[in-house]
């Protein structure tokens, strides 16, 4: 059932300056500008995927900027559409962790999940500096529990070889997923990978799908469902109930 989401606050200014704080005199503005060439620079500089996603100094601009852009707040406010708050919500793939601050500061309890590397030490860095004391799971070492209200990956899924596996994890989670799928284009980064988008909307609303939008020009599919089967066939036959009862009555 959906909810009144609160508002959530984004502070892009707030965002640029913490990062300028974290790194003090190593701090570049005109890497924050370049985030995107700087990002593809580094990747071409280790020639190699998995070890860019452990060490990436360039994901610190990276994030930061896509945060201040404010992209993933239409995604975030679907999500609390299904979310009460004060409810405990899952940050899978959490980078820097912008969102699950926002959404701490919107009253929700909030785990992060990642790889060690240097954005998620900024984070820990983040959450010490707000004396907060909010789990950030290493993923290499200690998978997050279960029993999550939500839990989300906005922009994630693009970025792993295997998507459904990562779907499955997420689903294990929490009564309530949300994730947004990309379209291919044009002027992509060699990061992002083609995506089934067909299939997996489909997976989706073989389960309880609770939201299915699209954003920005229609590229990016967002996707809200629940991994409940039970509650997914309990909704589907009370459907067809209905529709053989409007059918019987019109007869």
């Amino acid at each position: 059932m959906p909810f009144s989401p609160p508002a959530l606050v984004s502070q892009p200014d707030a965002e640029r300056e913490e990062l300028r704080s974290y790194l003090g005199a190593a701090y570049d503005d005109t890497r924050l500008q370049r985030w995107q060439e700087v990002l593809d620079e580094e990747y071409a500089e280790i020639g190699d995927e998995a070890r860019l996603y452990r060490t990436s100094e360039a994901y610190l601009y990276n994030l930061t900027a896509f945060a201040m852009s404010e992209t993933k707040l239409p995604y975030l406010e679907e999500l609390l559409r299904h979310v009460p708050r004060g409810g405990e919500v899952l940050d899978y793939g959490c980078g820097i962790g912008s969102d699950g601050l926002m959404l701490i500061d919107a009253g929700y309890r909030v785990s992060f999940a990642d790889f060690d590397n240097p954005s998620s030490r900024y984070l820990r860095w983040r959450l010490e500096q707000r004396g907060l004391n909010a789990p950030v799971y290493d993923l290499d070492r200690e998978p997050p529990p279960m029993g999550f209200d939500g839990v989300y990956a906005f922009d994630v899924i693009e970025h792993v070889a295997e998507p459904e596996a990562l779907l499955a994890e997420m689903e294990s989670r929490a009564r309530v997923v949300a994730l947004n799928l990309l379209e291919d284009d044009a002027g992509d980064t060699p990061l992002h990978r083609s995506l089934p988008i067909p299939a997996l909307v489909d997976r989706a609303a073989r389960l309880r799908l609770l939201s299915y939008t699209r954003h920005h020009g229609g590229r990016s599919h967002l996707l809200v469902y629940s991994p409940d089967r039970a509650q997914g066939a309990a909704r589907l036959r009370s459907l067809l109930r209905a529709r053989i009862g409007r059918l019987r009555r019109s007869s």
